[in-house]
């Protein structure tokens, strides 16, 4: 219900596939997210798998160091319910073996896979098995010959690698591919994305790698990839934490619902509390966000703990409650005044209201 007064203006990029999605184009933006199980254990890595896309990832990556992983991600992707994007370094072999065992996509980087001999096998794979790549430029793994051009990692550097890599994949007749240019500096990674963005149509995908704890990796993923897309720029995100994949798709969500560019699930509007409020405001924000991961119906709900701002933030939004005197708030539905709630545990009450408003608002749908 809440209304954007601007839109963003997408970058017009070609559109691939990774599986059943759709990268690029006008196409919504896909979260991703990486496990961090071990890819041997088949089993562990596809409840990861599950309980992030349960609350939204569009594709999940997984990491193939070894010959007992490749072997296990057959078994992974036969039973998931998501596009899986293999995670290949160094053994160009595990490339391979992950195209032939039904990754939807390949993640390679070009400053540690190989020759261009061997590139052009894992090339050769992808377009057999339908597999789409991700060029994965990274800040600390470029190629020798970059670094010596360049000394040290900077924007000019990522772009240059990203170019020469395009190249190859080009020279062997596949476009079937998109492209990250990652570094842990915000700066640098938004300079070579702007960079690149306007050299090629290919499909970016942004994220600030190495970004750190849930804190302080939220906000750095935030600023940096909230700054490209804001500009336009960018086709999928993958927010990277030193937490749960879980975590990773919950922050993504929320930087995509905030630039109005993905509206899956509640968007709690909420204020900080002061002295006024007349119930926990944070308790219960806290608690709402971990009871309503499952829904995926847009809506906006707002919850503010006295009359300030309460009335008026209820007015755009599809439920709102406002803290009253006497453990007695009032409930606003599609923005009007509906009903006074008193001595009522609002947790509950609120979750039961808002899972009732997501039944009706799929039937409309």
């Amino acid at each position: 219900m809440l209304r954007s007064y601007q839109k963003i203006n997408r970058r017009k990029s070609r559109i691939i596939n990774i599986g059943k999605i759709k990268i690029g184009g006008s196409n919504p933006i896909a979260v991703q997210t990486m496990t961090n199980t071990l890819t041997s254990n088949a089993k562990e890595t596809l409840n990861q798998i599950e309980r992030a896309a349960k609350i939204g990832a569009d594709v999940v990556r997984v990491s193939v160091p070894d010959k007992d992983s490749s072997t296990s991600l057959k078994e992974i992707v036969k039973h998931c319910s998501v596009p899986i994007i293999a995670d290949i370094h160094f053994h160009y072999k595990r490339a391979i073996e992950a195209a032939d065992n039904g990754a939807s996509c390949i993640r390679i980087n070009p400053g540690n896979i190989g020759s261009q001999d061997r590139i052009k096998e894992v090339i050769k794979a992808a377009k057999s098995n339908n597999c789409s790549i991700r060029v994965g430029v990274n800040a600390g793994s470029l190629e020798k010959q970059v670094l010596d051009k360049y000394s040290e990692p900077n924007p000019d550097a990522l772009v240059e690698s990203a170019i020469l890599n395009i190249k190859i994949l080009e020279d062997n007749d596949f476009t079937n591919f998109k492209i990250s240019v990652k570094s842990s500096d915000i700066f640098m990674s938004v300079k070579a994305y702007q960079d690149l963005a306007k050299l090629c149509d290919y499909p970016l995908h942004l994220g600030i790698t190495e970004a750190g704890g849930r804190r302080s990796g939220s906000i750095k993923s935030s600023i940096g990839i909230g700054n490209l897309l804001l500009q336009g720029i960018g086709d999928t995100i993958r927010v990277s934490l030193s937490d749960e994949p879980e975590e990773e798709v919950r922050v993504g969500f929320e930087i995509l619902k905030s630039l109005g560019l993905r509206n899956r699930g509640v968007k709690i509007i909420s204020c900080p509390s002061c002295a006024r409020q007349q119930f926990q405001v944070i308790d219960t924000v806290k608690s709402l966000e971990k009871r309503l991961d499952d829904i995926t119906t847009p809506m906006t709900v707002s919850i503010i703990g006295c009359v300030v701002n309460g009335p008026g933030e209820a007015t755009m939004t599809d439920i709102g409650i406002t803290g009253g005197g006497n453990d007695t708030h009032m409930i606003y539905l599609n923005g009007k005044k509906n009903n006074i709630v008193k001595n009522v545990d609002l947790e509950n009450y609120l979750e039961k209201l808002i899972r009732e408003r997501s039944k009706e608002l799929q039937i409309v749908e």
